[in-house]
Formats: C-alpha cells, structure tokens, sequence
C-alpha cells in the first residue's frame, strides 16, 4: 500500500507500507548535490552531509550514535550528484526513536567550530583515500572527460582546499539556498501504518521545516568529449569509457537498461565473455546506466595489465561496433529482460531499496512509483526499442575516454 502527502509548506511524505516485516527504514532525501554547487562550493553538500551528525541542540556526536545504537538501529548518509539522504533503519518497535533522533540531527543540527576542524580532518582522509582507489578515481577523471569542470563533471567531495575553507556561514548559506522544504522528501518502507508514519511526521519534522524558498539552479551541460588520463605508480591501468545515454525520464529508459545487460552486465555479458573470459584480458570489466535529470551516461570499466590497454580497448570497442551492426540476438533481448525485472521485483523485499526507490521518484518525478506499470513497461518492450536503443547510445563522437596507472598519455580515440 502506497501513501504520500504535501505539507502545507512544500514538504512531501511517502510511504510504502510492506506487512510481514520487522523493520521500517526512513530516509530524509533532500534534492541537491554536487552538480547544483558552485565552484566556491563544490564539496559543500557533502561537508553537510557529514557535520550533520556532529552534534545538535540536545545531542552531542557521540549521543547521536549512542542514542541509535540503544535501540539497536543503523543510521547513515551519502552524498550524490543530484541527492543528498539522511537514513535510519530500525525494528518496527523502535521507528518513533529513531523518527525522531533523524529530525533531530537533520533539523537541530548546530555546526560547532570544534567538531567542523576535526570532521574537515576527516573529509580529507576521504579524498585522499579516493586518490589512493584507482577505479574511483579513473570515475572522477571520466566524469570531468565527459562533462568538464560544470555541474555533472564537479565531484562529489570537492577538493581539500573548498573543504578547508568552508565556513559556518557557507553552511547556512547554502542550506538557506537548497534545502528548502518543497525540494525535501520523507520516505517510510516497511511494517508501519499510514497514520503512524503521518503522525510521527507531524510530532517531530513537518512543523519544524522553515518555509524558505528553494534557490532554483539550472544545471548546465555540454559534453566535453576528451580523453583524459592519471599518472599512477599502480600494477593495473584503469579503464573508464562514458557515452551519452538516456536521462531519468525517457521513454527509451528500459530498452537502455536492457541493452546494458547485454552488453555489460553480468556474467553472460558480451564485455565479460569477450574481454574476459575468451581473451583474458581483465578480471573486472562491466558496464553500467547512469541517468540524471537531465542527461545520462553508458559507462564502461575495466581494470587491465598496462601491456593489454589498448588491445584491450579495442576488443570493447568490437563488442559495441557488433551490437552497432548487428544488433542482439533475440536470446539476449529475453535474457535482458528477465534481468531488469528481477532487479526491480528483489528491490521490493528491501525496506531500504524501497525507501530510496520512492522517496527518489517523489522527489524528482513528484509522484508515486507504479510497480506494476514498470513491470507492464518492460514486458511491452520490442526489439525495435532496443535497436532504437543502440543508436541513442554509442555516439563516437560525444563520448570520453579516462585511464589511470603507469601512463605518459592518454588513450586515442
């Protein structure tokens, strides 16, 4: 059973009501991330993110997480391009405790100077923890090929330099500017009724969100089209290729999902049958759909001895120049929708999957999803879709390239 509700300020309530279960999860979904930040700020979304948990009006850091762990509930938070989600997961027993301590850190939270010193320690450890990951950062370097410096090309954690700088004032600023209450979700999944999960956020959130006005920020993009590279003192060379793909509403979304299954992943997959399994190439090689408001990505990995990086690039380009010519085979077009439908009926016995999934398509679609017309959606697709398909999304002449490792260059096109 599906509920939502618009608060007279904007806010929105979801929730997703699943019998049988012990837990409810509840997430906070607030619609900003990197790709709405300046460059004075990019980072800062994130620097939220983290000092949120650093102490409020009537907990310290140490209490938040204490108060959690008494009831024996999880709590979290991650940072995107487009999404910044405040989470808790707790037995149905305990959903008003941790309801309200999720309130508490999201609303209350006081930024102390102290604790911003050591949690801009933290985040520097973070950044440079991703510079020591190779396929994160080959991501990194992919993402400013394809979409420059701007908006979707910013990183999610900024550099050192943003993060250090960032003041109490900057903070309030920017959550002045985007975390306005018509831009905030609140999703529920799990064993807990709709009037209970309307109550709790009537007692303890709706209330208490200013009725600020969101900052409305158009994100630009144009595709940089480069080949980009990292020199590295690492084994492999990481191999990162991006085309211009699907955005999050598009009628040619399943269909590109699909034919990502074909191409790249799983197993069965002609990238890992190919790459792998026939040529020995790579131990990891996959591809996957990333799809924003506004744009989308087919981005294809590979993590390969620097000896192989250019046979190896070439064999990928040979499994996506046979898909161009020849399609897929009708075998593959079955087994890609299994796939994709499996995916989508697994994500309904999550109570987290399912948060997100809701309070995501509330947030950026403003209604609720319909599990069913997904299902009807990918039952209905024809391999004409599919073909379609294939021609939106392996544009030579849009797509970039990013290596990292042992390298004075980058790859040709």
């Amino acid at each position: 059973m599906i509920y939502s509700k618009k608060f007279d300020n904007g806010l929105r309530l979801i929730v997703k009501k699943m019998e049988g279960l012990y837990s409810v999860s509840t997430g906070i979904l607030v619609g900003t991330g990197s790709a709405v930040e300046t460059d004075a700020e990019n980072g800062i979304s994130h620097y939220i993110e983290h000092m949120m948990f650093k102490g409020t009006k009537k907990r310290n850091a140490f209490e938040i997480s204490d108060a959690m762990d008494r009831i024996g509930a999880q709590v979290n938070a991650f940072t995107s391009k487009e999404i910044t989600c405040y989470y808790a997961k707790s037995t149905c027993e305990h959903v008003e405790n941790s309801f309200e301590i999720l309130s508490d850190l999201f609303l209350n939270s006081i930024f102390s100077d102290e604790e911003a010193v050591k949690e801009k320690g933290v985040i520097n450890e973070e950044i440079a923890m991703t510079e020591d990951t190779p396929d994160d950062l080959c991501f990194d370097v992919l993402s400013e090929a394809f979409f420059g410096n701007d908006n979707y090309g910013k990183t999610i954690l900024g550099s050192s330099s943003n993060v250090n700088g960032f003041t109490k004032q900057n903070v309030f600023d920017y959550i002045n500017a985007r975390y306005a209450p018509e831009n905030i979700v609140v999703s529920m999944a799990g064993n807990i009724e709709l009037d209970d999960a309307v109550k709790l956020v009537e007692k303890y959130f709706a209330p208490f969100v200013s009725a600020r006005a969101l900052d409305k920020r158009s994100k630009k993009f144009i595709f940089n089209h480069k080949s980009l590279f990292r020199n590295k003192d690492i084994e492999q060379v990481h191999l990162a290729i991006a085309y211009p793909s699907v955005k999050r509403v598009d009628e040619l979304c399943n269909a590109t999902q699909v034919l990502n299954t074909v191409l790249g992943g799983g197993m069965s997959s002609r990238l890992f049958q190919k790459v792998r399994e026939e040529m020995g190439l790579a131990y990891s090689v996959y591809s996957f759909n990333s799809m924003y408001e506004d744009i989308g990505a087919l981005d294809i990995y590979a993590g390969v001895n620097g000896k192989n990086l250019e046979k190896a690039y070439d064999a990928i380009n040979a499994v996506i120049n046979d898909i161009k010519k020849n399609g897929i085979t009708d075998d593959e077009f079955e087994r890609g929708k299994e796939q994709i439908k499996s995916s989508v009926l697994f994500s309904q016995e999550s109570t987290s999957t399912q948060m997100l999934l809701y309070g995501k398509y509330l947030l950026f679609q403003n209604e609720e999803f319909d599990f069913d017309k997904r299902i009807d959606e990918i039952n209905a697709l024809s391999m004409k879709d599919i073909n379609s398909a294939i021609e939106l999304n392996f544009n030579r002449d849009e797509m970039a390239l990013a290596v990292i490792g042992k390298l004075d260059k980058p790859l040709n096109f």
